[in-house]
């Protein structure tokens, strides 16, 4: 695997541990909002920072994306 793909691994199982979901609730949420595409884009950026900054940014873009 490469390091992106590492990565979104990596964020799909903190993202889980966190919020005590299950691997395939994770990949149903992540799929729904596009997380993975969020995470490829800003790869960069993101894994300079640590595990809670991770989740709450994966929160808060699912968050964001959620309709009113």
């Amino acid at each position: 695997m490469d390091e992106k793909t590492n990565f979104i691994v990596y964020c799909i199982e903190e993202y889980k541990n966190a919020m005590e979901l299950s691997g395939k609730a994770v990949i149903a949420l992540f799929n729904q909002y596009r997380v993975i595409d969020y995470i490829r884009s800003y790869y960069e950026a993101l894994h300079t920072t640590g595990r809670q900054y991770i989740v709450d940014d994966i929160n808060l873009y699912i968050n964001a994306r959620q309709p009113v």
